[in-house]
């Protein structure tokens, strides 16, 4: 049985991960509930528990890194209540605040996934020799005629830090979240351009409907200018949404943080 102990830190059996370096924090109680909202955790929360095989202790969220090309995935940084930081995986705190941790972890599921997938690979190039041979003694086929490659657009170079950007608002739609198995409801923006010394077009982007943005009452054909970072992410579908939140044309960017923005 894991004994509860949320004042006393055992120190000599905790493997703690520090973060690198600085790491980000929140801006506000809004940008801290929208971020909980993200990763699946319960808004309304200020502790969670942190559970290892016999303890179980609470801890606070300090802040989160990025990570990945353009910085879309997140890495929370956490609080002991002796003041010692480690990094964990959002997926894998929601998991732990269960009644049932202590099973297979997703992050446990997703190694045995990726060794599953090595196996498979190593069979098959292990048995390739074989069905050479056995095709060599085949009658050859006419060759048949190379179907033409459908041509890609060009991939864009997306800025890394925070640009400026026009845009104008196309509509609201919904996007499943699995974390909180719900529809979010985010804004679909057109005609998107950053604002540099060459200007660069992003035609339809996405982002959060967060409660910065539910303050301008925003209706389809506002023109907008604000800062935020953008990141290649295609928008999802909404689960059973109706037809005035879905979007047709496929929406590859996403805008995240927008600020300091002006509502025309």
């Amino acid at each position: 049985m894991a004994i509860l102990r949320s004042q006393i830190e055992q120190s000599d059996v905790t493997q703690y991960i520090p973060p690198k370096g600085d790491y980000q924090t929140f801006r506000d109680e809004d940008h801290f509930k929208e971020k909980l909202k993200e990763w699946g955790l319960p808004a309304a929360k200020r502790e969670f528990w942190y559970k290892e095989r016999k303890l179980q202790r609470q801890v606070t969220i300090k802040g989160f890194e990025t990570y990945g090309n353009t910085d879309e995935f997140n890495t929370l940084v956490i609080e002991f209540q002796d003041g010692k930081l480690t990094c964990i995986h959002p997926a894998f705190l929601k998991e732990m605040q269960s009644s049932s941790f202590g099973k297979e972890s997703l992050i446990q599921i997703d190694e045995k996934d990726s060794e599953g997938a090595a196996t498979e690979e190593v069979t098959k190039q292990t048995a390739a020799p074989v069905e050479v041979q056995k095709k060599e003694k085949a009658p050859a086929k006419p060759a048949k005629e190379p179907k033409a490659k459908k041509e890609k657009a060009p991939k864009l170079e997306l800025p890394v830090d925070k640009v400026h950007f026009t845009a104008s608002v196309k509509q609201f739609a919904l996007v499943y979240n699995p974390f909180n198995e719900e529809n979010d409801e985010v804004v679909v923006l057109e005609n998107v351009q950053i604002v540099q010394e060459n200007p660069l077009d992003l035609g339809l982007a996405w982002c959060s409907h967060s409660k910065t943005l539910k303050k301008f009452e925003l209706a389809p054909g506002d023109l907008l200018e604000f800062d935020g970072k953008v990141a290649a992410k295609k928008m999802g579908k909404g689960k059973d949404a109706a037809e005035e939140f879905i979007v047709e044309e496929a929406v590859l960017y996403k805008i995240n943080n927008p600020s300091k923005i002006v509502k025309k």
